[in-house]
């Protein structure tokens, strides 16, 4: 049977805030992932890329989740990141993903280390789930290597599938490659495949694909959730070219500080626009600039 989360979906990749004294901000992050949910998103895959999960530490992640849960988000609504470099750490935040309840988990592979094979990939998450050892368990394997430059190829998932085939339930591609994406519907269209980008959100949920979890979600679900309610209409099509301008708009700049200046405007909170180090905030005449061509194409800007 499918799993629950291959039907057409846009899960969001949540900003996180920080305050004026670099600390995650758990009340400003609950709220914005509420403000996400209201306005059509499916579900919250908090702590991946575009969360600057890489930045937080693991207790700050762990804190994070569980003020999320506290304040009302359901679990099944969330899909945190816990890949890391290290295993240990990878299976404390997968334990308490599942503890609470959550959809699953986007597991990176290790990264820190290039070059590795196959087996070194299938090792690492094999070991995961065997420590974590929970039927309860659903990890979505994070396919990035523009970032990782540790890839989770073709094979190695359907190894991993074939192994582990209540546990691996799915993937999502940050490849940038349309090509990949379908080679893993077409090889296993049991899963979940999300593509890591809404550029290819049409074509992916018509050639059986489970969606999108992009960073641009975080200000545009609606766009995103228009499309798939439309795949079959006549304005399929159009719906989709919006949302890809939309994403080249935010492509012009360095990405997480463009997203983050944009919600520092929509929210009226300027400590929204702070990445963590190394990161830095967007510089003004870039964020003024932003807003402008946004405007200029008709997208709703603060």
């Amino acid at each position: 049977m499918p799993h629950a989360l291959k039907l057409p979906a846009v899960w969001v990749p949540a900003n996180t805030p920080f305050d004026a004294q670099g600390a995650p901000d758990a009340a400003a992050f609950l709220a914005h992932c509420k403000v996400l949910l209201d306005e059509g998103a499916d579900g919250l895959a908090v702590f991946g890329t575009t969360s600057e999960a890489n930045s937080l530490g693991l207790d700050e992640r762990m804190a994070l989740l569980e003020a999320l849960v506290a304040g009302g988000i359901d679990p099944k609504r969330l899909m945190p990141g816990t890949g890391c470099c290290a295993i240990p750490d990878t299976v404390r935040l997968t334990r308490q993903a599942v503890k609470l309840g959550c959809a699953g988990v986007l597991m990176l592979p290790p990264f820190y280390y290039k070059g590795v094979s196959d087996d070194g990939v299938v090792d690492a998450f094999s070991r995961v789930i065997d420590e974590v050892a929970e039927e309860a368990l659903k990890v979505f394997a994070y396919h990035i290597p523009p970032v990782a430059q540790v890839p989770v190829s073709l094979a190695a998932l359907e190894r991993l599938v074939a192994a582990y085939p209540k546990q691996v339930v799915g993937l999502k591609d940050s490849s940038g490659d349309w090509e990949n994406t379908r080679a893993v519907i077409d090889a296993m269209p049991h899963l979940a495949t999300f593509s890591g980008s809404e550029v290819f959100l049409l074509q992916n949920i018509r050639a059986g694909g489970a969606g999108c979890i992009s960073a641009t979600a975080n200000v545009n679900v609606a766009g995103m959730r228009r499309v798939i309610d439309n795949e079959d209409g006549p304005q399929a099509e159009a719906l989709q070219a919006e949302i890809t301008t939309v994403r080249k708009a935010f492509e012009a700049v360095p990405m997480i500080p463009g997203l983050k200046a944009f919600l520092a405007r929509k929210y009226g909170n300027p400590d929204w626009a702070r990445p963590r180090p190394p990161l830095r905030p967007l510089d003004d005449a870039l964020a003024d600039g932003l807003v402008a061509v946004l405007g200029a194409i008709g997208f709703p800007v603060p």
